[in-house]
């Protein structure tokens, strides 16, 4: 058979892309043998510390009035004087409204003059009866006189008696037209003004808010009240409410309401607060962090290094030979991204970043720190 040019020429394009071929196979394949099988992870660990921690309940409140008092009136009477305004801050025993008291005035003195003339009464009747017990020995007159004279100073010491005590009931009617302050605080707003009737029954005239101290009122989760009570016997635990412009404000527990609620299975609480810059106004919504129990020896890790499946929550703890294992774990409590944990000893070198790419077993490297000067380089770097 007779071999053309054109063949061998075809054999020889053939031949060589078959040695192309090898050789680059060749070459791939010592390179994917020098690789590595399980490439070193790049991962950040932290050790487990030790420390105090304080377990802390947030709940959301409002701010109330440590007392509030609604100013009435004890009798029905004309309003004669307003002596304070909307708004103003008053002290206990200071007077805020006087009524028209000409009527209990006179009938005070009415009273007084009736104790005056029985009075009178009473001092001639006791000289006649003195001077009946005098006739009386020397046997001028009967011992019958004697005890009519008697009989008769006695019902006049009582009359007098009586009289005192009338007297003493208008002196309190009369008082009752001096309507003062029973407690220090802000007053709202005025219902009444000159000449109007004042009545005990219906709008209060003034009501009066107790600002200083103050208290802030919130409900807890029932499971907090055992460590409450247990922790602060007295019922005095910390308590820190958050005011709006972000600043806090340090207070203490001073009640406990005596039944839980059974629809929320929450219990109410309140917390006393100086309040002396009036920060605090009631009405106000606020945030409160209250402090349940202290853990004195408690592990704490940072909370980013948890992992959770699909039943536990778990760490990757760090091997003598670089080796991660997995570690089940049970969080007590998370506080500014620090968590409290069981099941985990303190000093334990764990994987805080690159946990995502983990398994138990592989093969870990830390992370290498970058200069300062390549980071502020790059932070500098404009985006494209």
């Amino acid at each position: 058979m007779r071999i053309t040019r054109k063949t061998w020429l075809v054999a020889l394009i053939l031949c060589a892309a078959a040695v192309s071929a090898y050789f680059i196979w060749n070459g791939q394949s010592n390179t994917e043998a020098k690789k590595p099988r399980n490439p070193a992870q790049v991962i950040k660990s932290g050790v487990a510390e030790r420390k105090t921690v304080a377990v802390t309940v947030l709940a959301n409140g409002y701010v109330t009035p440590f007392n509030t008092v609604e100013v009435r009136p004890q009798i029905q009477n004309i309003v004669r004087a307003v002596h304070v305004k909307e708004g103003q801050e008053v002290r206990a025993g200071q007077l805020l409204f006087t009524l028209d008291q000409r009527n209990d005035a006179a009938n005070l003195d009415r009273a007084e003059a009736q104790v005056a003339r029985d009075r009178a009464d009473l001092a001639n009747a006791e000289a006649d009866l003195k001077r009946n017990q005098e006739l009386l020995a020397k046997n001028f007159v009967s011992s019958a006189v004697v005890d009519a004279a008697r009989a008769k100073a006695e019902a006049l010491r009582n009359t007098v008696r009586a009289d005192l005590a009338a007297a003493q009931s208008g002196k309190i009617v009369l008082g009752y037209n001096r309507i003062n302050a029973s407690i220090s605080g802000r007053l709202g707003a005025i219902n009444v003004h000159e000449g109007s009737l004042a009545q005990p029954s219906g709008t209060p005239l003034v009501t009066i808010a107790q600002l200083e101290p103050i208290a802030v009122s919130f409900a807890v989760p029932e499971r907090e009240l055992t460590y409450i009570r247990s922790s602060y016997p007295n019922s005095d635990a910390p308590v820190v409410a958050q005011l709006p412009e972000g600043r806090e404000v340090a207070g203490k527990l001073f009640f406990i309401d005596n039944t839980v609620d059974t629809q929320s299975g929450a219990i109410r609480m309140k917390a006393q607060f100086d309040n002396k810059d009036r920060k605090l106004w009631p009405g106000t919504f606020i945030n409160v962090r209250l402090t349940s129990r202290v853990l004195p020896d408690a592990v704490v890790i940072p909370v980013q290094a948890i992992v959770t499946g699909p039943t536990d929550q778990f760490v990757y703890v760090v091997q003598p030979d670089e080796t991660v294992k997995m570690q089940k774990i049970s969080v007590i409590n998370i506080d500014k991204a620090q968590a409290s944990v069981s099941g985990l000893a303190a000093g334990t070198r764990i994987v805080i970043e690159g946990a995502q790419n983990l398994r138990p077993g592989a093969k870990v490297k830390e992370m290498q720190a970058q200069p300062a000067s390549e980071a502020a380089g790059k932070r500098a770097r404009p985006a494209k």
